[in-house]
């Protein structure tokens, strides 16, 4: 794509939101009727737009509006639904990090919550007291080099006048002079001793904060980053971890001068065992080391690759389809602004015996070089690469023993650059995490179940175990049921619950482990395994399911009227006890690509409860026809009995009309639901057609889905 995702999630023309203004939610990317109405709506925006800013002949910003609607229209006029799904996806990660902003702040006096705020408090009062400890020893050497320029002044000046005066007696004024100049020379011992002391105890501190920071606070940014690109919580505290690098960058810079400025005060003036002399180097060295080690740990990969048309999996990139990453340097000095010039690779340490075990080879395709440079909106030092695709490496020798599939073959995007200074030059690398390399979009969803699992279970430092899939670990249940239900609140508004997940627990360890956190899964088990009858792996049963609350379920799922994941024992027990027509939603175990079927109770007459479910409705069903529509139109019918609508409460007890009413499409509202015949004229019959409608119709059943 030409327009990055942001462009057209948040145009910004003056401060106007275009796409919020257009209003794209979750209710437009789940119907094709509203998408289609609000793409053209926002093409009539722009246009407006545009005209606007004719009249004040803003040329560049009519260039940029023709350029955006060009590019909208190129990447979406055929599909506006998958637009509307992008815009509304971006929309609700944007309300998750509002969101846990606000729970952060409200949480703050919470055990964990309050020991990270109180170590970031403890860091930060550390990093002023380092800064604020530098300004001092540079007023202390500037009283330093008052002092020395005294002491020399006047030593020189007794001196000429004791040659002049050779054969004069030494009088009283020469020696309260004398005296004057020892105690000059005193004091300036005493302040070279304090100086090259308060340099000793800083770059100490300074070693104490650059440990914190390279060596827990990084790391645990990377983890963070890590579960976010899978789905939990937004990641943050980045621009934090700048403002701490930089400062620590710019003070050993000063410290480094300071050092200097010394060394121009021995070159003038020095004695044995002058404290400058003794203690310099050793401290010249240190400065350096640290400020070299600082600009080796400052890179980190702020956005991951990720592709702009699959934004909730990054990770997974398909080859000849354009993908994003960007690069940031924690410090931020001015003298670094334009000086970075960074190169982009893929595999660059694979090895010839990985190549030839059938590991694929790719070459990167696009600007394979950035200047890494100051953003004006974010105030960061980066680089962005917006338009790198990948393209496989035909090799004339290759074996046909390959160690991994291709979803489960991991590669690396590596990044170099060179900071130079005067007398000081630093080679500079970060990769990426692990990337699955796909060739076509049905292999998305299993590639982004082995990123899944990687990122579960792997952290830096090793991030870079490209064999990790020859032999996975596996992974506690507790923490894969907290990344399965990322999966469903990164594309809704809910999480799954305690009996959800129970349900899921059940097919993956069995019943008799009680959803134990400490069960272990085996990647086979998730992901290649047979799940149920039909051989469906877990995985693609969950993905299916996700795709389908994506596209079509969306609203009802977020108001809480989808059950989900219950088993047949579980329904049973819930419905047994309720009204006759008490219904409610599970999905299908059956249907390989997701499917959601209606189970309802009636009672025999001998007052017995009996259960019925229909046939799953799957995404094909649901391109026509909306689930809230089949509620409100399906009749059961049978030789003995007039059709009726069997689905009169909601459980546990809530009418139907009144849980789906809002949803409901009139024939008029919904030309793909309804059919409507039109009426008819011609010279010899003036007849209408009354209009019809498709009515979902159920025989009395004794299947269970």
């Amino acid at each position: 794509m030409t327009l990055s995702l942001w462009k057209f999630v948040s145009i910004s023309v003056n401060g106007l939101r275009v796409m919020t203004v257009v209003g794209c939610r979750e209710s437009v990317a789940s119907n094709v009727s509203l998408a289609t109405l609000r793409f053209h709506e926002l093409l009539n925006e722009l246009d407006e737009h545009y005209s606007r800013f004719s009249l004040g002949n803003n040329f560049l910003l009519q260039h940029n509006i023709r350029k955006i609607k060009r590019s909208v229209q190129e990447h979406f006029q055929k599909d506006p639904v998958h637009m509307a799904m992008i815009i509304s996806n971006t929309l609700n990660k944007e309300r998750k990090i509002l969101e846990t902003a606000v729970n952060t702040q409200g949480q703050s006096n919470s055990s964990q919550g309050g020991i990270t705020m109180e170590q970031h408090s403890e860091l930060d009062n550390k990093v002023n007291n380092f800064k604020k400890s530098v300004q001092e020893t540079e007023q202390d050497i500037q009283v330093l080099e008052d002092v020395q320029d005294e002491y020399d002044f006047k030593r020189k000046t007794l001196q000429s006048r004791l040659e002049a005066e050779m054969n004069a007696k030494i009088t009283k004024e020469i020696q309260q002079e004398e005296m004057v100049i020892r105690q000059l020379f005193i004091g300036l011992k005493i302040k070279r001793e304090v100086v090259i002391k308060e340099i000793a105890n800083v770059l100490t501190l300074a070693e104490q904060i650059q440990h914190t920071l390279i060596s827990d606070e990084v790391p645990k940014w990377k983890q963070r980053q890590q579960m976010a690109l899978i789905g939990g919580p937004p990641n943050a505290c980045l621009d934090k971890l700048q403002s701490w690098f930089t400062v620590v960058a710019e003070c050993l810079q000063q410290i480094r001068q300071q050092l200097k400025k010394l060394q121009e005060l021995v070159q003038k003036f020095t004695y044995d065992n002058d404290p400058l002399t003794l203690g310099k180097s050793q401290l010249d060295e240190q400065a350096l080391s640290l400020f070299k080690n600082l600009i080796l740990n400052s890179l980190v990969v702020e956005r991951q690759p990720c592709m702009p048309t699959h934004p909730q999996r990054p990770l997974v990139i398909k080859t000849g389809v354009q993908f994003t990453v960007k690069i940031r340097s924690l410090v931020k000095l001015s003298e670094l602004n334009c000086q970075l010039k960074v190169k982009v690779s893929i595999d660059k340490d694979l090895t010839e015996r990985n190549t030839l075990k059938g590991t694929r080879i790719f070459n990167i395709l696009g600007t394979a070089f950035k200047i890494m440079n100051l953003e004006e909106s974010s105030g960061c030092l980066a680089a962005e690469f917006r338009h790198l695709q990948l393209k496989e490496k035909k090799i004339s020798k290759r074996t046909n023993e390959t160690p991994h599939i291709i979803s489960e073959e991991l590669h690396l995007i590596s990044f170099e650059t060179q900071f130079v200074q005067p007398e000081l030059s630093i080679d500079l690398s970060i990769t990426s995490l692990p990337i699955v390399v796909i060739s076509h979009v049905n292999q998305l969803s299993t590639a982004w179940a082995s990123i899944l699992w990687y990122n579960m279970l792997c952290s830096e430092p090793q991030s870079q175990n490209l064999a990790f899939f020859l032999n996975p670990p596996p992974v506690k249940w507790g923490l894969l049921s907290k990344v399965i239900s990322w999966q469903f609140s990164s594309v809704t508004k809910r999480v799954l619950n305690s009996e959800q997940l129970r349900m899921l627990a059940d097919k993956l360890l069995g019943c008799e482990a009680q959803s134990d956190p400490e069960g272990l899964i085996f990647w086979n088990t998730f992901c290649k395994m047979s799940a149920n009858v039909r051989g469906v792996p877990f995985w693609q049963w969950i993905d299916g399911i996700l795709d389908l609350i994506k596209r079509h379920l969306l609203n009802i799922w977020n108001d809480g009227y989808i059950m989900g994941f219950l088993s047949k024992e579980r329904e049973k027990a819930l419905l047994r006890d309720k009204l006759p027509g008490t219904f409610l939603l599970r999905f299908s175990e059956t249907c390989r690509d997701g499917g959601i079927t209606i189970t309802w109770v009636e009672h025999s007459q001998d007052g017995k409860p009996k259960m019925h479910s229909v046939k799953p409705y799957t995404r094909s069903d649901l391109v026509t026809i909306s689930l809230p529509n089949i509620i409100r139109d399906y009749h059961l019918t049978s030789t003995e009995k007039v059709p009726v609508n069997p689905l009169i409460y909601l459980y546990p007890d809530i009418p139907r009309d009144v849980a789906f009413g809002r949803y409901y499409t009139s024939p008029s509202d919904d030309s793909e639901e309804m059919e409507i015949d039109r009426p008819i004229h011609s010279p010899h019959t003036l007849d209408q057609y009354m209009g019809r409608r498709m009515i979902p119709v159920s025989e009395v059943l004794t299947r269970r889905y």
